[in-house]
């Protein structure tokens, strides 16, 4: 049973269960009111790497509706079942329709997407609480989070931020990324010699990245391209006067970490199968990862210790990354957690760990798990050293918007802009201020340059620093000052 109750700026609602068993969704359905000639809405991506922007319904289509990878599908939406009506459009978390913003005020307890459609020339909304067949006892009420109705995006994030103790006041952060040059081939060598490049440029934070792990899943250890422990790089990046930061995917373990060897009972399992429940695939490492449950007490012991050690080993920035993945549907621990509350979970379980002085960045984080425990935001896809995505890359070329490319990276960094300092520090990714060994051209290298300036949100740099001149520091100059100016002007008392 679903109680909803209409108030003078949205709705309150609760479900009860009327026997004991799965949930999937709660939902009910408002008229936003006539379609109009081209009706638009703002359709707001699930998480970091999800598309967001204008739609027209009517027009534009649900990437879900067509065949696709069940994988892409989970990453990308808070409910993973295609949609059956390829025109009804969904936006997670936040919409505008008709002028109006409606926005859930939560997302620690379930996720909420609103599901919009055509209906006899007007504008039918659905408002879903996707709670992912968590299990509820006969008669359990849970109260689901309230959604609002507000004059702009702006003043959802706002009221969101306020209510979810929003963590906005880290400084402006400037530095510099091993993973947009180098990728996954990072080498201790390579980052020493970056280091000591790195002398007379302006960078705060140094960021190793993607590379140096003895597997995925064992981030205290280092592969054979890393001699020296982590402490050790630590250190030697301290010693630089640098704040510095380290990359790691919290929720994921490959098939030979010790992880998962010495912990099989540590992953969550596929529902048909049985196996490991599949969490990402990449080439680099090695091809399938499983994901870790979340709902396991152990699971976050391990991942408070975690964080804990790579604070005490040096590094005060930790950049989060491939955190969707306990929103992934298969069988956990607790069956009667939501996905929303399996990520929630393990973020505040690094976030224990790392202690509350530490810089944490989320990255292929669902948005509404990750206000009150980052202190910076991704809000794109990945850039690349190439404007437009590749033809095809995973089957389903509907979510081409996903994919790493800089279009995508600039997309999301205009129609997300609204959060920076409401909700966290906004971080549209990485600057790439090469002019060689890139496909971008020098126009579109300054297009993004000064677009991650005019944002205000953070500014790290990717690049090998030996392929940089002058024209690329004056550059990250003009950049800087319109981050820090764009940035003041968010944060100056109205």
């Amino acid at each position: 049973m679903i109680d909803v109750l209409e108030t003078s700026d949205g709705w309150d609602w609760a479900i009860t269960a009327d026997r004991a068993g799965p949930v999937d969704r709660a939902t009910f359905t408002f008229d936003a009111g006539p379609a109009g000639d081209d009706p638009r809405i703002y359709r707001h991506g699930y998480q970091s790497w999800s598309p967001s922007g204008e739609a027209r319904l009517g027009v534009d289509v649900d990437p879900s509706s067509q065949p696709t990878l069940s994988l892409v599908r989970g990453m990308h939406h808070a409910d993973p079942e295609p949609v059956t009506d390829p025109h009804q459009l969904r936006s997670e978390l936040v919409t505008v329709v008709n002028g109006t913003c409606y926005g859930f005020l939560g997302g620690t307890d379930h996720d909420g997407t609103f599901r919009i459609r055509l209906r006899d020339g007007r504008i039918e909304v659905t408002v879903e609480a996707f709670l992912g067949g968590a299990h509820l006892a006969a008669g359990e009420t849970r109260v689901l989070h309230p959604v609002r109705r507000f004059a702009s995006l702006d003043d959802w994030a706002v009221a969101y931020g306020a209510a979810n103790a929003a963590r906005v006041d880290a400084p402006y952060q400037v530095g510099w990324c091993s993973w947009y040059h180098w990728f996954s081939e990072i080498s201790e060598d390579a980052l020493r010699q970056q280091l000591a490049l790195a002398a007379d440029w302006p960078f705060d934070v140094f960021q190793l990245d993607d590379g140096f792990q003895a597997q995925v899943g064992d981030w205290l250890d280092t592969n054979e391209k890393f001699p020296t422990s982590v402490d050790g790089i630590a250190s030697s990046i301290r010693a630089a006067g640098r704040t510095p930061g380290i990359w790691i995917a919290p929720f994921l373990a490959a098939p030979a970490s010790e992880v998962a060897q010495q912990h099989p009972d540590w992953l969550a399992r596929h529902a048909a199968t049985g196996d490991p429940l599949r969490g990402s695939y990449n080439d680099h490492w090695g091809g399938s990862v499983g994901t870790l449950d979340t709902t396991n007490p152990d699971v976050l012991a391990h991942l408070e210790h975690v964080g804990r050690s790579l604070v005490e080993a040096g590094f005060d920035y930790l950049k989060l990354d491939f955190t969707y993945a306990p929103s992934l549907p298969g069988i956990y621990a607790d069956p009667t957690r939501t996905p929303a509350q399996r990520v929630r979970a393990g973020m505040e379980a690094v976030r224990r760990g790392a202690g509350d002085d530490a810089f944490i960045l989320g990255c292929g984080l669902p948005l509404a798990q990750a206000v009150g425990v980052v202190d910076g935001m991704r809000i794109g896809a990945d850039v690349a050293p190439r404007w437009d995505p590749p033809p095809q890359v995973w089957e389903g070329a509907l979510y081409d918007g996903v994919a790493p490319s800089t279009a995508n990276a600039l997309r999301n960094t205009i129609s997300r802009q609204f959060m920076h300092r409401r909700l966290w520090l906004n971080d549209p990714d990485c600057l790439m201020l090469r002019t060689s060994e890139t496909e971008l051209t020098p126009e579109q290298v300054e297009r993004w340059a000064l677009a991650v300036g005019e944002s205000g949100g953070m500014a790290l740099v990717s690049d090998d620093l030996a392929l940089l001149d002058d024209g690329s520091r004056a550059l990250l100059d003009r950049v800087l000052a319109l981050g820090r100016a764009a940035d003041a002007a968010v944060t100056a008392p109205s």
